[in-house]
């Protein structure tokens, strides 16, 4: 019996990347995402494959039950989750409101939760968990007052189920990104942004999705079997750089 994973925000970008990955490499799995077109469109991508496509709001907790219910009772239990749903905002802190803030919250961080709890309550014999946080948790980032504080509680969350929850063969590690060429990514940085952040980081690009689901896989993978409660960065050098050459 292969592998079972879940992938929220699986029918674009990280999440997107991250499933082929994982299909590509003997896993069964439930494709999560609130995006009904992109899921047909990712249904159509993925025709054949051993995959289910399933429609869920990761903040309302009903929701989430259903369609983790379903994705056990159509591929078996559960031994893989990635959190890749979430949304972005780049507004600065002056102008971010009460209503945006707990929105971000809800979505990037409680709905991770809700979904590790899904997945919990849903595992085999063991379960590997893979968050994904981002660079604007460990560094402050214009724009980036309520995702870079909803990212940093990712990540904080991560470590503290991966501690509480290691006796019970669950890991629980974290990702954090710098900039992907991603749809969110597109629609929130002007050329201006580009600019700056090509700039800032030492290999001067944005990684393409497919870079990021090769760290995502192998911490869902037995190869990382001993690490659990860590943050792999993977920003291309922006966390470490101080001044750099000319």
């Amino acid at each position: 019996m292969s592998d079972v994973a879940v992938v929220t925000g699986g029918a674009s970008g990280i999440g997107q990347a991250t499933v082929r990955r994982l299909l590509d490499t003997g896993w069964s799995v439930a494709i999560v995402d609130a995006d009904g077109v992109g899921l047909e469109e990712a249904e159509a991508l993925f025709a054949g494959e051993d995959c289910i496509f399933l429609q869920a709001d990761i903040s309302d907790e009903d929701e989430v039950a259903d369609v983790f219910d379903r994705a056990a009772e159509a591929l078996g239990a559960i031994t893989g989750l990635v959190t890749s749903a979430g949304i972005a905002r780049d507004v600065p802190a002056e102008e971010t409101s009460a209503e945006l803030f707990r929105q971000i919250l809800d979505i990037n961080l409680v709905g991770s939760f809700i979904c590790i709890k899904a997945a919990l309550e849903r595992m085999g014999r063991d379960l590997s968990v893979v968050t994904i946080s981002s660079i604007s948790a460990l560094r402050a980032n214009k724009g980036r007052v309520a995702y870079g504080a909803s990212k940093a509680g990712v990540k904080m969350m991560t470590e503290v189920m991966a501690m509480e929850l290691a006796p019970k063969r669950v890991r629980v590690n974290c990702v954090a990104p710098g900039p992907v060429e991603t749809p969110l990514v597109s629609e929130l940085h002007t050329e201006a942004d580009r600019r700056s952040w090509a700039a800032l980081t030492p290999q001067g690009r944005y990684a393409e999705p497919e870079e990021i689901a090769s760290a995502i896989a192998f911490l869902l993978s037995p190869d990382a079997s001993y690490i659990t409660g860590h943050t792999l960065v993977a920003d291309g050098g922006f966390t470490v750089a101080g001044v750099m050459p000319g």
